[in-house]
């Protein structure tokens, strides 16, 4: 699994971050039609945001977000910052990105 997409623009002193995930997020508690079992579950559960190596962002996720979850935030910094976002799963996944602020 790959592909998350990550932006992070500057204008008036505020920078706006956008990240878009690849992730199926199962629940678990979906069931599949022919068999009656459940799809076991599959989720991002942390997300940690750095600038410059300094933490902006870190949230605690659970089930109970979409598929391919949409991500934005503001924070107070720079042109050429080095964004970097990182999220792990519930399986072990885990996935890094890395961006500058333009």
């Amino acid at each position: 699994m790959a592909a998350t997409k990550l932006k992070a623009r500057f204008k008036k002193d505020v920078v706006t971050v956008k990240a878009l995930m690849n992730h199926p997020m199962e629940t678990g508690l979906r069931k599949i039609k022919e068999t009656g079992k459940l799809v076991p579950a599959h989720h991002i559960t942390e997300i940690s945001c750095t600038a410059n190596g300094k933490e902006v962002l870190s949230a605690n996720w659970s089930g109970g977000v979409s598929k391919n979850p949409y991500l934005a935030f503001k924070y107070a910094g720079a042109k050429g910052d080095e964004i970097a976002l990182t999220w792990k799963d519930n399986k072990g996944g885990t996935e890094t990105v890395t961006s500058k602020v333009k």
